[in-house]
């Protein structure tokens, strides 16, 4: 029978690492479910069950695919709304309906790899699960809710709990997403929930689904993300998710005033993931996006400045010795570039994939039960989010150089040895002016690295809940699937492994240095930060399964 977690413990071990060409995929243990209640392995996935499950890894499945990386397609999704075979009584809805193409369609409005305003949807979207199966749980409270006890005759089976948290989602995201809302509607009617029924009876799952939700959306409207786009005094024309605080960078696009500063970068107008080309000719200029993030609301402290990591002192170009062997740090890694380095950047380059992908494929791996599945989700997004809101108080104060501007400001039109661009391989005559690393440059401050802090925030609460180090995920990546380098790269199709939480975080961290859009101590900046925020996300959720609040 699949498990429940009851309490942490410490981690595991580390394993050794993990790329393999080919080969079985497996991404762990555990018992086999009636294939007519469970998606079938079709290529970015693990074979005993698909891994690309639960909101995130469902919107993980179109951007994937958009990536040009096979999707997988499973036999229970129907974006149509049409029905879906799914037992409410024994099913899982997180894995077997919230990881349809209906919702991938859905999320493909937000930028997988802008992660502040995807960490909040998405978060806020397991906090509502969290709180609506709370009532149906021995002793578990809801975050924003307080909904009472449900008789444990009613969680005999999963059917309330599965009915609670569909209804909980559909409420958070027809607000979030609306105009994805006839996507949310598809998802409801294909297992033949009414999108519409807003009955609020606290002894109904339907009503304790929208309660949950509504209690959420009341406490986070209003949370310092500007949400509705009136914050600062706009009267008119609402901007969401907008900065409403002043931030202006201290260099242009054109011109860098200060070496040791944030430089927005000039850019062609691409569109992410392949959903159309851009405009021919158009050029744009990056905003640091969303600064606000950092006075948005944390679950687990008080004041980010309590996280606050030390001052940049390498970034600083009067410190010219260390600027300088960090910038060269990034060129090295930029000429040693590997396929398997490659597809890791782009894996975690792409949060749906490197983030959302991994949690299920620890529930997977572990076992889990639907409480379980919830417990997990819920300990791993409290600690991406928090541990956002500290990097991103840090990205704000210190406003740090990115490797790229750097690198132009040293060396200028001299030639460096680097990956050249598609299909150029490793070059040594590359003017420095023209050299660009093999990821997309992220539209706000270098220091800390975003990146980083999330994943050894989400791996530490995650390994603490688990009681273990063992995660279980693996990756195939088909040959050419790279977005990058399509049809290049990876020469031949690849594994990724990652055995433990451990390696899980070393990766992530390093594919930052390796795609070139960090330096490395902005990635040792960024494990320290997650590692502590980890902690405190995973006993103020631990808090609520026990029923230890006021």
């Amino acid at each position: 029978m699949p498990r429940s977690i009851t309490a942490g413990g410490p981690p595991g071990e580390q394993s050794d690492h993990h790329c393999q060409p080919g080969g079985d995929a497996s991404a762990g243990k555990g018992t086999d479910v009636n294939p007519s209640q469970k998606p079938e392995n079709n290529g970015f996935t693990a074979p005993r069950r698909n891994v690309l499950l639960g909101i995130l890894s469902g919107a993980g499945i179109a951007m994937v695919a958009n990536a040009g990386v096979a999707a997988a397609d499973s036999p229970d999704d129907d974006a149509s709304g049409q029905a879906v075979d799914f037992n409410f009584d024994t099913g899982n809805a997180i894995r077997d309906v919230l990881g349809g193409m209906a919702l991938a369609k859905g999320f493909a409005v937000v930028a997988p790899m802008d992660a502040t305003v995807l960490i909040r949807v998405t978060h806020l979207t397991h906090n509502a699960w969290f709180d609506a199966v709370a009532p149906y749980h021995p002793t578990a409270v809801g975050v924003y809710s307080k909904l009472g006890r449900r008789p444990a005759s009613e969680r005999a089976t999963n059917r309330n709990k599965n009915i609670a948290l569909l209804y909980a989602s559909h409420r958070i995201l027809e607000t979030l997403l609306p105009t994805q809302t006839a996507e949310w509607r598809k998802i409801m009617t294909s297992v033949g929930l009414d999108p519409d029924d807003k009955t609020e009876n606290k002894t109904t799952p339907i009503g304790i689904g929208n309660l949950a939700a509504k209690a959420i959306l009341a406490n986070r409207q209003r949370d310092g993300m500007n949400q509705l786009g009136d914050e600062g005094g706009r009267k008119y024309n609402p901007q969401p998710y907008a900065d409403y605080l002043g931030y202006r960078p201290v260099n242009s696009a054109f011109e860098i005033r200060n070496p040791s500063r944030w430089q927005p970068l000039l850019g062609p107008h691409d569109r992410r993931l392949q959903q159309g080309t851009g405009d021919v000719g158009a050029f744009i200029v990056q905003n640091f996006a969303t600064p606000q993030f950092r006075v948005v609301k944390p679950y687990s402290y008080s004041d980010p400045d309590e996280f606050r990591s030390p001052p940049p002192r390498n970034s600083d170009h009067n410190n010219r010795q260390a600027y300088k062997h960090q910038a060269d740090e990034v060129l090295a890694a930029s000429a040693e570039l590997t396929d398997e380095r490659k597809m890791m950047a782009e894996i975690f380059d792409n949060k749906f994939l490197g983030i959302g992908l991994s949690v299920a494929a620890a529930a997977e791996h572990h076992d889990l039960d639907l409480d379980g599945w919830i417990q997990l989700q819920m300990v791993a997004s409290v600690a991406t989010f928090d541990s956002a809101i500290a990097a991103w108080n840090d990205k704000h104060r210190y406003d740090a150089v990115r490797p790229f501007s750097a690198i132009r400001y040293l060396y200028g039109s001299k030639p460096v040895t680097a990956w050249g661009g598609r299909g150029m391989g490793t070059v040594n005559d590359i003017p420095a002016n023209q050299w660009r690393p093999y990821l997309n440059t992220a539209d706000h401050p270098e220091y800390p690295s975003g990146s980083a802090s999330l994943c050894a925030a989400q791996a530490q609460a995650s390994r603490r809940f688990l009681g273990s180090d063992e995660l279980g995920f693996s990756l195939p990546v088909p040959q050419g699937a790279s977005q990058v380098e399509p049809g290049i790269a990876p020469a031949k199709e690849l594994v990724l492994r990652f055995d433990t939480w451990t390696q899980f975080t070393q990766d992530c961290g390093l594919s930052r240095l390796w795609g070139g859009v960090h330096f490395m101590p902005s990635i040792t900046a960024g494990w320290d930060v997650g590692r502590r925020v980890g902690d405190r996300a995973y006993e103020f959720v631990r808090k609520h399964i026990d029923g230890k609040v006021h």
